[in-house]
């Protein structure tokens, strides 16, 4: 997947589309996948890189929802556990079972808890990830050393999904390449293209890196922009009504320490009646969410006081080691693309997470909300729409049982070795340390990245710049920010030998790299 090839596909401008998706991130990247596969000539732009924005800032998991469940949104719980199975079996190097232990404190809680989950098991059916089960106070603090022990009258454990978003991302954008698409990232749609009786015929594209510009002609016009739904739909329309409201997450990150063992924390109502997570990953504990409605959409969101107040509160209410400011290794935040209240005021807990699909009076298709957990059937839904308003010929989807990049049998995976993401191009990567020692060595010494997986990650992953690489390819930003700013300009220096750039270049992206990494320190650097 190497960005020049794709981009060298716009020359000819005379070329029309099937599909023109516009947008990088989970939805668009599921639909790149499902267009590709069903035969359709298909193109996709991302402004940015590939889920730079809400797609690589989940709470990682693949999950059907247990607050949705308890909101009696029944049809989204058991769509989201079809599709938590599906991608378990067809992303195994990324996506795995996780369990979760809820704590038991009140008596009635126990058996609230025991029969709402064996219903989740109910509703997931073949796919189920495991049985729910009430445990005792000595087996929850098994399986939660750190948890308040006073009190404390037992656990319910349940199953679901546990995954690394921003390498599905990746993968992804291989699959959709491997099946004939076109995808390149940081190139940014700048206009639609418009006949004479106002229907879209197209977009016209610039590359952010290097300045050309493009028109791109095609049948289908998609809009999977997220937050940022309403930019394209305002370039459509200035005067449409604005459709997508952002709710701000954010999440802590903090040392294995605070929450040793393999299984994850539940707190189902905190004490603003939201849930709260606390689950490993990558050797880590990430902490959250919050759910705050925000004026404006934003690439790189800032965690809010009250927020990181309210996790780190709240996890101290739960944890015999509590974390503080100085503890957390990370803050990231995300903002989730939710459709618009109907009523003005209302709250997001109010707001569906489904998704929606709409067309606009000019042939533009945008989707908004959804999560991660069902991006697959949000492409199928998406490419569906087009076919039913006779935009493409009819073809059937192919993504149920398709194998994403990188996908190994579950047994195979060895989690063990921080290559696991990797899945079948760990040999590859391995092979290119054989080949050259210095490609071995670690770019950090209180982490096992290596130079190998930069030139990966630039020779076939499309990394164009240090950004990329630390925060969205080996994941350093989300896990350990200082480590990441110490070894920016190393990954530097290795991205300029590699793709030609100057001194000059390395400065300016290490500079910027700087910049953005400290917000997501809470303490200074």
């Amino acid at each position: 997947m190497k960005r020049t090839e794709q981009i060298s596909k716009l020359n000819d401008s005379n070329v029309e589309w099937d599909v023109i998706i516009i947008g990088g991130g989970a939805s668009g990247l599921g639909t790149a996948v499902d267009a590709a596969t069903r035969g359709y000539k298909t193109i996709l732009f991302e402004a940015n890189d590939f889920a730079k924005a809400t797609s690589s800032r989940s709470t990682k998991l693949v999950h059907g929802g247990v607050r949705y469940l308890a909101q009696g949104d029944v049809s989204l719980v058991k769509e989201a556990l079809r599709e938590r199975g599906l991608l378990e079996r067809n992303a195994s190097h990324l996506a795995k079972k996780q369990s979760f232990v809820i704590p038991i404190y009140k008596w009635f809680d126990g058996p609230f808890y025991t029969i709402g989950l064996k219903l989740y098991d109910m509703l997931s059916k073949k796919l189920s990830l495991g049985k729910s089960v009430h445990i005792n106070k000595e087996k929850t603090i098994e399986q939660l050393p750190t948890i308040k022990k006073e009190k404390l009258r037992g656990g319910v454990v349940y199953y679901d999904g546990q995954f690394d978003d921003s390498r599905l991302a990746v993968n992804l954008a291989q699959t959709a390449v491997e099946n004939g698409a076109t995808v390149i990232n940081h190139i940014k749609v700048t206009d639609l293209l418009k006949d004479n009786t106002g229907k879209i015929i197209g977009v016209k594209v610039k590359d952010a890196l290097y300045g050309n510009e493009y028109n791109v002609k095609g049948k289908a016009i998609f809009n999977a922009t997220g937050v940022f739904t309403n930019d394209i739909l305002n370039m459509n329309d200035p005067n449409h009504k604005k459709t997508v409201v952002p709710s701000q997450g954010i999440h802590l990150v903090l040392d294995k320490s605070f929450l040793p063992g393999d299984s994850a924390l539940m707190i189902p109502k905190t004490s603003d009646g939201r849930v709260l997570f606390a689950v490993p990953w990558h050797n880590r504990i990430v902490v959250g969410t919050t759910d705050i409605l925000v004026e404006h959409p934003s690439l790189e969101p800032r965690a809010l006081e009250q927020e990181i107040e309210f996790v780190l509160s709240t996890a101290s209410q739960y944890l015999t080691k509590k974390p503080t400011r100085k503890d957390v290794l990370t803050v990231f935040a995300g903002q989730r693309p939710l459709a618009a209240p109907e009523k003005e005021g209302e709250s997001t807990k109010e707001v569906s997470r489904s998704h929606k699909i709409m067309v606009s009076n000019t042939g533009l298709i945008s989707i908004i909300g959804g999560k991660w957990t069902t991006y697959r059937q949000m492409a199928e839904d998406f490419i569906n729409k087009a076919i039913q308003i006779n935009k493409i010929p009819n073809k059937p989807c192919k993504t149920e049982n398709l194998s994403i990049h990188g996908n190994i049998p579950a047994e195979k995976v060895d989690r063990t070795n921080h290559l696991y993401i990797y899945g079948a191009d760990i040999p590859e990567i391995l092979k290119l340390q054989q080949e050259n020692s210095e490609y071995a060595e670690k770019i950090h010494p209180n982490h096992d990245y290596t130079k190998a997986e930069i030139i990966w990650a630039i020779r076939t992953e499309m990394a164009e710049k240090v950004e990329d690489i630390l925060a969205r390819r080996v994941r350093l930003l989300f896990i350990d920010a200082r480590a990441a700013i110490d070894c920016a300009e190393t990954v530097a220096k290795i991205m300029a030998k590699e793709l030609g750039h100057d001194n000059q270049w390395i400065e300016k992206e290490v500079n910027e790299f700087r910049d953005l990494a400290k917000g997501y320190l809470l303490v200074d650097y």
